[in-house]
């Protein structure tokens, strides 16, 4: 298990009582339901290379303010986040809120707990 520091457990502390937060199992619902969302995979390139949730579209933490104007300028469109452990993608949950999106939510265990729940990654293709 990793250990985060103080500052940025307080961050994400407070970032989660602004955002909201759903489970691995009703972010499930959603794709089985073939719900309309945008599911974004906020991780590094390199652990987005060892696999993703099925239908998300990959944009790291560092790039993800600069370009999700250009992928998706509807600011009504339905986006749910994702890291490996919850926390920074609560911190992009809040700041896409900032930038004005009304419908965001976080995945609160992060790639992990969609794993620890029974579901797959889907592998990414080489290129």
């Amino acid at each position: 298990m990793k250990h985060h520091s103080p500052g940025f457990l307080k961050l994400v502390s407070e970032a989660k009582k602004k955002i909201h937060e759903i489970t691995p199992a009703q972010l499930k619902e959603k794709l089985d339901q073939h719900e309309l969302l945008q599911l974004i995979d906020v991780r590094e390139e390199s652990e987005w290379a060892s696999g993703h949730i099925p239908t998300a579209l990959h944009l790291s933490k560092g790039i993800i303010e600069r370009d999700i104007e250009k992928k998706f300028p509807d600011l009504n469109t339905p986006i749910v986040t994702y890291c490996s452990g919850g926390f920074r993608c609560a911190l992009v949950a809040e700041t896409l809120q900032k930038m004005g999106y009304t419908t965001v939510s976080s995945l609160e265990s992060g790639s992990q707990g969609w794993f620890d729940a029974g579901h797959r990654l889907t592998p990414n293709e080489s290129t």
